[in-house]
């Protein structure tokens, strides 16, 4: 017990050690500089309080924003806002040729086949909601097996019991779906038409327009 007490200590302090090293205001840059720390080797969405800790708490985030995508205007990427946060993406009229090379890429959403979209897109517009509920949307049935490809493409994530009979798990999107899609918030998904919201609130299965 000693040993791992003492091993336990010994990681702690070092980890404090690498902390007092690194300098949280980087004070030995200039303003316009720092953001080439933090966002040329990060792929994630970065978010206003994870970049304040690193860029320094007397920089201006929406300023330092702004100068970067200055900068950036006549590269092949640009800073995106999505997710609640900001994320490097090359311009989408790259996007041919980069299909074009057949390089792997990162990031996006998996495959999907045509109902699964639905589906998920019905979970966007409709969350909470549950899986019986998505089935009687579409007037026939979402299995668990496609609620599991969805959650395991992290698009959706479990929401709270429903108030009905039985309390079932409701399902809901995630940030990766926000940002798979180019949105910064929910209220960027397209607005249904009134016709298809009363439908689907009148038990009427849900059909997408081709």
């Amino acid at each position: 017990m000693a040993e791992v007490s003492t091993a336990k200590t010994g990681r702690r302090q070092a980890k404090e050690r690498q902390d007092v090293l690194f300098d949280r205001e980087l004070e030995d840059l200039p303003s316009d500089l720092r953001w080439r720390e933090w966002m040329m080797r990060v792929e994630a969405v970065i978010s206003a309080e994870t970049l304040a800790r690193v860029v320094g708490q007397d920089c201006s985030i929406d300023l330092l924003i702004d100068d970067l995508r200055e900068e950036l205007s006549s590269r092949p990427y640009e800073l995106v806002s999505v997710a609640g946060g900001w994320q490097h993406r090359t311009r989408p009229r790259f996007a041919d040729t980069i299909r074009a090379s057949s390089a792997p890429t990162r990031g996006g959403t998996a495959a999907l086949s045509e109902f699964e979209a639905m589906v998920l897109m019905a979970v966007g517009y409709f969350q909470p909601i549950t899986r019986g509920e998505l089935s009687k949307l579409f007037g026939r049935e979402v299995s668990r097996d496609m609620i599991g490809n969805l959650r395991g493409a992290a698009s959706i994530g479990s929401g709270p019991r429903s108030p009905t009979s039985g309390a079932p798990y409701t399902y809901v999107t995630t940030q990766h779906f926000l940002s798979a899609f180019g949105m910064e918030t929910l209220r960027n998904l397209p607005l249904l038409m009134h016709s298809k919201r009363r439908d689907c609130s009148a038990g009427k299965p849900f059909r997408m327009r081709r």
